[in-house]
């Protein structure tokens, strides 16, 4: 799965957040000035080359849906950082969240112990 751009994600955070949209239902979720409804448009339709977006048509007029949900998303997101990063290794990834102090050793505690009651 491809990585969003900043814009790319603004819009399937408006897709997340509202369920189906037309392309000028989607504009008027933008604050002004609003972006121009071709070049927004035109967003829409490389999301769903990419596999994010699909549509339903009627008529002339497409209502766009995401594939993709914001969960899934997320969560490739985060496996693609950590092999990145961290050599595909979730301990080194945890490792320096501790060292930057992002995460004390009582939240690691925590997640032992949810981890230890799923097993």
């Amino acid at each position: 799965m491809k990585r969003l751009t900043k814009k790319e994600e603004i819009i399937m955070n408006h897709f997340w957040d509202n369920g189906p949209l037309f392309v000028r239902e989607l504009r008027e979720l933008y604050p002004e000035p609003r972006p121009h409804f071709s070049t927004l448009s035109t967003q829409v339709r490389t999301l769903q080359e990419q596999g994010f977006i699909g549509h339903k048509a009627y008529g002339p007029t497409y209502q766009y849906f995401a594939k993709v949900t914001r969960e899934d998303y997320k969560q490739r997101s985060l496996v693609r950082l950590i092999d990145k990063y961290f050599d595909n290794s979730y301990i080194n990834a945890v490792s320096a969240l501790v060292k930057e102090e992002k995460i004390s050793v009582e939240e690691l505690k925590e997640l032992i112990e949810l981890i230890e009651k799923e097993k």
